[in-house]
């Protein structure tokens, strides 16, 4: 597969390989994980989290993780994004190397009439908001193999479940609660109920995953999860800020994490998203060349699936919630550059995050579109000629006529 494949593929397996060779490279890492050799049962406090597979889909492997030996007050640091963002790459790998996934095979429609000891446990952990005392018994000793994904946040050993048992009552929001006995509210009012009630993005994907939310109720894949809530989350943002007036000034933030950098553009029209993707060379995916993609939507919203994958959904958010913040809408044109720093697959939350920290530092204004591009590439690597030609919005917004023209 060509590094550009490589790039969109992100270890998904379109090239047909039984193994990314991208991530194979990481598993030097499994000799550090501190898992006892022969271990059958583990004794931890689970952040909560949960993993639901998505290999021979609807037959998944679904369960909790749990960090052998761990205490809450650790423990609870593993999924906690403001956490790990004080980390280096290599710190979080070591961190979360230490979760292991304990699955069973399950069918994803038993999320709507759980019979399973194993699952109704799972979904019982999942309703705490702080960590849980878990103890799992496995069938043979657990696999020292760790998992990486573009989606993800990284992952440690994997073992196949036999028991499991929660020693500790979970700590249950009431909204959590209300919400997860109400099978009559759709996935998508109830997920924005609970973001609205201050319940964790974390929290409410991991509700949703174990299939504790909505009418239609199944296990859905961690990975698919994660980018379904970005998503709902998102289009109910988008009906809010649609309604709100548009900035005054063209506003460009710029900021990022973990080699992920972000310029973020906000534009005097109504709402539409566009985002242009740079994978540099030697950066996790890209191996010796650049690779540049892009996707965007129009008033009409998102239709189909993004090309960019997870990412696109994640920034998207990340504006969206500024723009609900500021009670304003604004065309919204990002530029995506990954560098050779992110060496490593972290997951679509440093999306979100770098993001979220591109739009918390103080902000530019510009009298044109043009000084604020020529701004924006002079912190970019990858010259302006190379990605220009890919902003399509930028090019529409050029051409459109505002009333203001006409007075």
């Amino acid at each position: 597969m060509s590094n550009n494949q490589c790039v969109q593929c992100k270890g998904r397996g379109f090239c047909g390989r039984p193994a990314c060779p991208i991530l194979e490279k990481f598993r030097s890492i499994e000799s550090s994980v501190r898992v006892s050799k022969g271990a059958t049962s583990i004794f931890g406090a689970s952040p909560p989290a949960v993993f639901i597979g998505r290999h021979d889909y609807p037959s998944v492997m679904s369960g909790p993780m749990v960090p052998p030996d761990m205490g809450g007050d650790e423990s609870s640091l593993l999924e906690d994004p403001k956490t790990l963002l004080s980390m280096d790459i290599g710190e979080i790998i070591a961190a979360r190397s230490r979760l292991v996934r304990a699955g069973a095979r399950m069918n994803v429609k038993d999320a709507a009439d759980p019979k399973d000891p194993l699952l109704l446990k799972s979904q019982e952990l999942s309703l705490s908001m702080t960590p849980v005392d878990t103890e799992a018994w496995f069938n043979k000793p657990l696999s020292n193999r760790l998992k990486f994904d573009s989606v993800l946040t990284p992952m440690g050993p994997s073992g196949d479940l036999k028991d499991l048992d929660i020693t500790e009552n979970p700590n249950v929001p009431k909204k959590v609660d209300y919400l997860v006995y109400d099978d009559d509210a759709l996935a998508k009012d109830a997920i924005s109920e609970l973001i609205s009630s201050n319940i964790s993005q974390e929290h409410i994907t991991r509700l949703f995953s174990i299939g504790l939310l909505g009418k239609e109720r199944k296990l859905v894949p961690t990975r698919w999860s994660i980018t379904a809530v970005d998503d709902m989350l998102g289009k109910e943002l988008q009906k809010d800020v649609r309604d709100n007036p548009q900035i005054s000034d063209i506003t460009l933030f710029s900021g990022g994490a973990f080699g992920n950098h972000f310029e973020i553009l906000f534009i005097p029209r109504g709402f539409s998203y566009e985002l242009i993707e740079i994978w540099m060379p030697r950066a996790v995916w890209s191996g010796d060349s650049t690779w540049i993609g892009a996707d965007r939507e129009g008033v009409g919203g998102k239709k189909g699936y993004s090309n960019l994958a997870g990412g696109y959904y994640a920034a998207r958010l990340g504006a969206l919630e500024y723009l609900s913040g500021v009670r304003r809408q604004a065309a919204v044109f990002m530029v995506r550059e990954i560098r050779p720093d992110y060496w490593a697959p972290l997951g679509v939350w440093v999306v979100r995050e770098a993001t979220r920290n591109a739009l918390k530092n103080p902000p530019q204004r510009f009298e044109s579109i043009d000084s604020a591009l020529l701004d924006m590439s002079s912190r970019l690597n990858t010259p302006i000629g190379s990605w220009r030609q890919k902003a399509s919005l930028i090019n529409e917004l050029k051409c459109q006529r505002t009333l203001d023209s006409f007075f």
